[in-house]
């Protein structure tokens, strides 16, 4: 199992920071990597603010490499949430990778919070937000989950990423770290996925693997990936979300296609980043499955008591097992000086496995309504809206269906018939908002619980916006 941050990966490793630095490798990202962290006080707990540069990614593997413990948070998060996040946890130490620099947090002591020896890592359960709530993770917890990802990727020291994604998001992470594992190449980008200097930067390195969560990959689609120039693209990844059976089909069939390789995968924080994979030779075959255990990890299903679901095709809750399965949570300062008190992780999605032993993601244990004594799944809702054009996020609230909609307040009253006649519900159970936008974290992911706290505040401001 490869510590990747340590000095013998790190000679075979390289990173890309711009035209003027070039290629780092060969030692010296070790060495910027301590000197990064030089100045802080053993054992420190300090924020880092990740953007996709070198002094961030500096920063990170030096914390990883003199037990310094970082807690990844978005390079974008607001003042205010950084400050909470501070205060709640006796941050004294923030590197802002934005301004690549090293600020105190002024209202904590000089003395640091107590930790447990095993704690290595500490994540947001939303780095974009800012949530208090935080996932502890050690270092055995990351050298193991790179080095699964390495294998059932086949990484070589001749691949090279790109950062399309966060690195404060468990999923990007996942894609330095397990590149730094396999001594390869990670291109160091700001540039959004969408423009220009993104795919210009990605054909000039030749960039042989491209991670997207479902928004990218829907964004690709409409810029007609499948038509694009991409000599080096040797495989593509899919996670954090679920896309739908007809886009994964397009993936799957352009991969075939052009010779490469899809994956689709599933994964959590709370797990490092990766449980699950779909072998690209199945994606065709088994449009919506997550396929089975990532290398060293394992599944099950469980019923409400839970007891283990041993038949094939009933659905239960997901569960895994692996030794990237977090320490646990962290709610308060004190948190930090507990050990590991996870064994088995309770996803909180629904699942079911197929009689070869593949698993499907059937819903979120929370994200049902019941309307008129019916239960309707939030994903399917929204899955359904994106089908026939629309921009949807779904939420309820007793017998309500709420649906906040990025359209036009005039096409809202059809767009709710037309929802109403598919499900056959009478429409007093459906309340739609027209929205600018949706809530998303920094990975595209849609955040119900805050669409939940918009539509709630609209509903009893009917006058904030137009309502159906």
């Amino acid at each position: 199992m490869t510590r990747f941050w340590e000095d013998y990966a790190l000679r075979r490793a390289k990173v890309y920071a711009g035209e003027g630095t070039g290629w780092i490798g060969g030692g010296e990202l070790g060495v910027l990597a301590d000197a990064a962290v030089s100045h802080l006080p053993s054992r420190t707990v300090f924020a880092l603010l990740f953007a996709s540069n070198l002094p961030s990614v500096a920063t990170y593997l030096g914390a990883l490499r003199n037990g310094h413990i970082p807690l990844l948070l978005s390079s974008e998060l607001s003042e205010t949430l950084l400050a909470t996040l501070c205060e709640r946890y006796d941050i004294g130490f923030v590197f802002d990778g934005g301004a690549e620099a090293w600020r105190r947090a002024s209202t904590v002591a000089e003395a640091g919070p107590l930790v447990h020896p095993a704690l290595g890592l500490l994540m947001s359960t939303s780095g974009s937000t800012g949530s208090p709530k935080l996932v502890r993770l050690s270092l055995d917890n990351l050298a193991s989950n790179a080095a699964s990802i390495c294998q059932y990727l086949s990484l070589t020291l001749d691949d090279r990423a790109m950062t399309s994604l966060p690195l404060s998001y468990s999923y990007g992470l996942s894609v330095l770290n397990s590149h730094l594992a396999a001594g390869a190449g990670v291109v160091l980008s700001e540039a959004a996925i969408t423009t220009q200097p993104f795919w210009q930067l990605f054909r000039a390195q030749k960039v042989t693997g491209l991670a997207g969560v479902p928004t990218s990959w829907r964004m690709l689609r409409r810029m007609r990936f499948e038509r694009m120039q991409l000599p080096s693209l040797r495989y593509m990844t899919q996670a954090g979300g679920k896309l739908d059976p007809d886009e994964i089909i397009w993936l799957g069939e352009l991969a075939a296609n052009t010779g490469r390789s899809a994956y689709i995968m599933y994964g959590q924080t709370e797990a490092t980043a990766r449980i699950a994979y779909l072998p690209p030779d199945l994606i065709l075959q088994k449009p919506g499955s997550i396929g089975h255990a990532i290398p060293g990890g394992e599944l099950g299903i469980v019923d409400a008591l839970g007891e283990a679901i041993e038949e094939p095709d009933i659905e239960g809750q997901l569960t895994y097992r692996g030794p990237n399965v977090m320490l646990g949570y962290a709610e308060s300062v004190a948190d930090f000086a507990r050990g590991p008190d996870v064994e088995s992780l309770n996803t909180g999605d629904l699942a079911r496995r197929d009689r070869d032993g593949h698993y499907w993601i059937t819903g979120r244990m929370k994200s049902f309504v019941k309307l008129f004594g019916n239960r309707f799944g939030l994903d399917e809702v929204e899955q359904e809206l994106r089908r026939m054009g629309f921009e949807a996020g779904a939420v309820g609230r007793d017998d309500l269906l709420m649906i906040g909609v990025v359209t036009s307040p005039e096409k809202i009253p059809a767009l709710r018939q037309r929802l109403a006649e598919h499900y056959r519900l009478h429409q007093s159970a459906l309340s739609f908002f027209s929205l600018d936008r949706l809530p998303r974290n920094d990975a595209g992911k849609l955040l119900h619980g805050e669409l939940q706290h918009i539509l709630d505040h609209l509903a009893a401001s009917p006058t904030n916006t137009p309502k159906w």
